[in-house]
């Protein structure tokens, strides 16, 4: 019984539909500021995989050539 006299406070439905459209447009620029977030930490992500699977060859590489014994 309190949360529905609680919850009832937040529900608004305007009967001029046009009130709706500020929200549309803020929603529509967040949605795309997100995709755009999204895109840029999966490329900035995979930049840095190639970056330390390079590292993990050189040093591989490295600990080869001081381990392979000398003829």
């Amino acid at each position: 019984m309190p949360f529905e006299i609680i919850f009832a406070l937040f529900l608004y439905f305007p009967e001029d539909k046009s009130e709706y459209i500020p929200a549309a447009i803020t929603c529509l620029i967040f949605l795309i500021a997100a995709i755009f977030t999204m895109r840029f930490i999966i490329r900035y992500s995979r930049k840095e995989a190639m970056k330390a699977k390079d590292l993990e060859e050189k040093i591989l590489q490295k600990n080869q050539n001081t381990n392979s014994p000398v003829e």
